[in-house]
Order: C-alpha cells, then structure tokens, then sequence
C-alpha cells in the first residue's frame, strides 16, 4: 500500500517562498510520474506541475518561472518549490503518483494514489 504525505503548507504574504515536500511510503516504480495538484476554495482540482520518471517536467503557464518540481527516487520524495506567491495560489496542495506520463496525469487527474493535501493560503 502506497502512502502520500504532503507537508511545507503554511500562510505567508504575497511574494513570500514555500517549499512542499510529500513523502511516499509503499513500492512506487520508479518508471512512475508524480504530480502536484492544487483545489482552490470553489473551483475543481487543478494539475500544477508532473515529472516523468526521465525528469521531465512540465507545469501549467501561470506558475512557470516561480514554482520548481523536484523528485528524489532514492527516498521517495516529490519537492514542489514555490516562489513569489501570489493570492491566486491559495489553495490546498495535493500529490499524486500515476502509471501514466505525467503529462496525462495533470490533464486527466487520473491518479493511482493521492495525498491529503496541504493548505497554503497566500494573502495580499
């Protein structure tokens, strides 16, 4: 059994860093993409950054140039780095792990396993 937990939520101002991580226990394939996915009050889950297990990534537009994905095989663990926050960014953060590419798994939310989530609430 796979287990995700995502931690680094916090509050900070606009402009601030965060950086989450989310450990996995449980055998993950190495040929396995992750995932962070992000829910803001309201709207639909949203697919933020993927990497392949090649170490392609891949992120939406809006967080391109602020938010870095990062992933260590050796301890099983997805890094989401996250800087110059903007209000728009609140939400609560989720990691995934899914057999497809990573691409697929941001698009189609198909995901083998999901975290809990960590809140990050950003203010103006």
């Amino acid at each position: 059994q796979v287990r995700l937990v995502e931690s680094g939520g916090a509050s900070v101002e606009t402009g601030g860093s965060l950086g989450l991580s989310c450990a996995a226990s449980g055998y993950i394939p190495t040929s396995y993409s992750m995932a962070w996915f992000r829910q803001a009050p309201g709207k639909e889950r949203e697919g933020v950054a993927g990497i392949n297990f090649d170490g392609d990534i891949r992120s939406i537009e809006s967080v391109k140039g602020r938010f870095t994905i990062s992933r260590d095989d050796a301890t099983n663990t997805l890094y989401l780095q996250m800087n110059n926050l903007k209000p728009e960014d609140t939400g609560v953060y989720y990691c995934a792990v899914g057999y497809r590419p990573m691409a697929e798994l941001l698009r189609t939310r198909d995901a083998l396993y999901w975290g809990k989530g960590t809140r990050v609430t950003v203010s103006s």
